[in-house]
């Protein structure tokens, strides 16, 4: 249990200092984050006790951090920030760019007044976009995004209200992604400047294996993933005590459950995850589902667990507090809360040397004041050690330079390296001679490959050892979420890696995390969404779990990942020493479940649920169905509230009713329907950089969502396509120190694979 003890400057981000004014999920997390590797954040806090201080989430996602109250509409307020301000190194608001040149903190003059700064704006849609000035608002975000309509609803026809944040916890990372990569760019060149993201940026990561568009696209990337098809549903079993589980593998592998079906001579019910209204379900898995319910769920976890078939339980939110393995790494744990007393919290989600330490719990508003106004001076501000001229300084992208081997399958672990690319690394994907076995979905792949170079190896061959090494020694980052008693055999553990490459930064990516009973355990997105609440929590107040289609846990390990690897090359530029890092489908699952806390007592903090048509979560925060289509409503404040009681919705069409809305003050936007194309055919989106145009090996022009932070000064590097498997093998080879006679060799003794190139393609070895 943390005692609050610990105190800043023992971390990876020793002596950086963080002002944090913003609100909700995004800019707090990512700035919590911050703080417990080492930065001293401060958090600015209006004079007026902050409402949001009423939500449980408060006490996690602003843990570790300081706390100033100022009153920035009076002078002295704003002669106090500016102050701040000129002793910070990062500054994190949610001020559109109208409210923010109105109180002089907008990228121009913050430049001006403070060269050093970084400036990262956590806004609804991005800072360089028409709607950079709409309300922060998750909600209203997602429904003008059109993500509410990519999930169909249990009950009813139409877009689903999403429980999961799914904008706010990918703004977290990229938040926390964007700045710790201009902390790198500015150590090495002396430049600062803005590193802004958005929840719509945070939202395109997961929803990035779902929208893109081909000029011939292959039969499996035009198929996609239908949201009628409802996907691992399927997959989701009701036991005989009422309990459910979702399994992720083949049950036949357990005898009991193969005998059972074979010996099965009922058709059984349709199980409810496979009806909706409107479809005509055939259903071959009715003997599974009777098997199901013939034991509790206790039993059968037991038996899948032993037959190594990943599953886990579809928990009710809260209950992963309870889990052994997320309390032995960390993911978990107990702080005492000046206010609650002891509590349990979402943890600590990466691991990194010097680790992750919890300064304490959230400070008493303005706590701080007094000392922080007294340390934070200009005068002690830490300058940038590089010098801002010379060739560094002319640096495109935040990571250019940087050399990042993805040797990951499926999503978890090669998204973390597509961020790298994105953010300028030199990305190359190795894959086995046969491909990453995702390749043959297509959308998920494509979802998470673009900005690498493709090396095809057959790593389980001898003769491929010494390219094998020769990709190791080239690399800056090793990453990858292999097994890792598969990684061990093919000499991928980070102790087989140093050897060869001693300052290398290693991030591995697992399912449930470095220590504990279930290290190398298989795991899947689904299986998480289940364990962490989310499976309950999506479906709506008395329906059976339910899968969100948009593999968000996948992502938020990837992600949490990427920042553990952006720590470590920061850590190394500072010492000069490589490490061993790790982000986790737990470690980052269990974060999400910080919306509420477990009381000593063993009670949860009250939380949003879900209604049963999964409308919404309150009378003011819902989706409404008018004459022609939908729209979002957000009314917290009790004015809100009435207002929107007055307004009659019935026999309205979307532009009236939305007028009327606005006209009460009532914070409402329409819920955006079928917005796959038509998201990139937006002018706007194009124009801001959320759409990525480049030519596939294969399927012609490619289109995808785009960048997921606008630098300013920098760029987003949008320009490699996904690639073809051995796309670059010859080229990437010859990067890396190996001859063309080697190279050869290893393609016509197929321990290589180059595409378009057949082995009698190959020419003779040696020419």
């Amino acid at each position: 249990m943390t005692d609050g003890t610990n105190q800043a400057g023992e971390g990876i981000l020793d002596g950086v200092r963080v002002l944090d004014l913003s609100t909700g999920i995004a800019g707090p997390v990512a700035t919590m984050l911050l703080a417990e590797v080492g930065a001293d954040v401060v958090k600015v806090e209006p004079s007026l006790r902050d409402p949001g201080r009423d939500h449980p989430g408060y006490r996690t996602w602003n843990r570790s951090k300081r706390s100033v109250a100022l009153d920035i509409s009076a002078e002295e307020g704003r002669r106090q920030l500016e102050q701040l301000l000129g002793a910070a190194d990062v500054l994190v608001h949610e001020m559109g760019p109208a409210a923010a040149a109105a109180a002089g903190l907008d990228d121009d003059a913050l430049a001006a007044r403070h060269p050093r700064l970084i400036v990262s704006s956590v806004l609804s849609w991005p800072a360089n976009h028409p709607d950079a000035d709409r309300p922060v608002d998750e909600t209203l975000a997602m429904a003008r995004l059109g993500v509410f309509d990519e999930q169909l609803p249990w009950m009813r026809s139409g877009p689903t209200f999403l429980r999961f944040p799914i904008g706010s916890w990918g703004a977290v990372y990229t938040a926390a992604t964007g700045i710790i990569a201009r902390l790198i760019h500015r150590r090495r060149t002396g430049i600062a400047g803005p590193a802004h993201t958005s929840l719509v940026q945070g939202a395109m990561v997961p929803i990035g294996m779902h929208w893109s568009r081909a000029e011939r696209p292959s039969a499996a990337l035009a198929a996609g993933f239908p949201k009628e098809g409802r996907g691992s549903q399927a997959t989701i079993y009701e036991c005989r005590d009422g309990g459910w589980i979702h399994v992720m593998g083949n049950p036949l592998q357990v005898p009991r459950i193969a005998d059972f079906v074979a010996g099965y001579e009922g058709e059984g019910p349709v199980p409810f995850a496979l009806r909706h209204p409107g479809i005509d379900w055939v259903n071959p898995a009715t003997a599974l589902v009777a098997n199901f319910r013939t034991a509790p769920r206790s039993v059968w976890l037991e038996e899948l667990w032993t037959n190594d078939v990943p599953v886990q339980p579809c928990e009710p939110f809260g209950a992963v507090f309870d889990d052994e393995q997320a309390r032995t790494n960390g993911y978990v744990i107990d702080i005492d809360d000046p206010e609650e007393g002891s509590i349990t919290v979402g943890g600590m989600p990466l691991t990194v040397t010097p680790p992750q330490t919890i300064k304490g719990p959230a400070p008493a508003q303005g706590a701080h004041t007094a000392e922080v106004l007294a340390e934070w001076t200009a005068a002690d501000a830490a300058e940038p050690e590089a010098p801002s001229t010379g060739e560094r300084s002319a640096l495109r992208y935040p990571l250019e330079g940087v050399k990042v081997l993805d040797l990951g399958n499926y999503l978890a672990g090669p998204y973390a390296a597509q961020m790298l690319a994105d953010l300028g690394a030199d990305v190359v994907k190795l894959e086995s001679t046969t491909g990453d076995p995702m390749r043959a979905a297509a959308w998920p792949f494509a979802g998470c490959q673009r900005g690498k170079r493709g090396l095809a190896l057959d790593l389980k061959s001898p003769e491929a050892r010494p390219a094998l090494e020769a990709a190791l020694a080239w690399a800056d980052v090793v990453h990858h979420n292999l097994r890792m008693p598969a990684a061990r055999r093919l000499g991928l553990d980070y102790d087989s890696v140093r050897l060869v490459n001693p300052d290398v930064v290693f991030c591995h990516a697992s399912s449930y995390g470095p220590l504990g009973a279930r290290a190398d355990w298989p795991g899947y997105d689904q299986l998480f969404q289940a364990q962490c609440g989310w499976e309950v929590e999506g479906a709506g107040e008395g329906n059976p779990p339910m899968w969100l289609r948009f593999g968000f846990m996948d992502h938020q390990c990837a992600m949490s990942s990427a920042v553990a690897t952006l720590l470590a090359l920061y850590y190394r530029d500072r010492t000069g020493k490589g490490q061993a890092v790790a982000g986790s489908l737990l470690g980052a699952g269990a974060l999400t479940a910080s919306e509420t806390f477990r009381r000593r007592d063993g009670t949860l903090a009250p939380h949003a649920r879900l209604d049963a048509l999964q409308i919404g979560v309150s009378e003011g925060r819902r989706i409404v169905e008018v004459m022609d289509g939908w729209l979002a409503v957000a009314a917290d404040r009790p004015d809100q509230i009435n207002a929107l009681r007055d307004v009659n919705l019935r026999g309205q069409g979307l532009d009236d009713a939305l007028g009327e809305l606005a006209a009460a003050g009532v914070p409402a936007e329409e819920v955006r329907l079928e917005q796959r194309y038509p998201f990139f055919d937006d002018p706007a989106n194009q124009a801001a950089g959320l759409v990525a145009a480049y030519d596939h090996a294969e399927w012609g022009k490619l289109e995808q969502p785009g960048g997921l932070w606008w630098f300013a000064n920098l760029n987003v590097r949008l320009e490699l396509a996904p690639p073809a498997l051995g796309e670059h093998t010859v080229e990437v080879l010859g990067d890396m120190g190996l001859d063309r006679g080697t190279i050869d060799a290893l393609i016509a003794g197929r321990i290589a694979v180059q595409h378009g190139h057949s082995p009698q393609d190959t020419p003779p070895t040696g020419t």
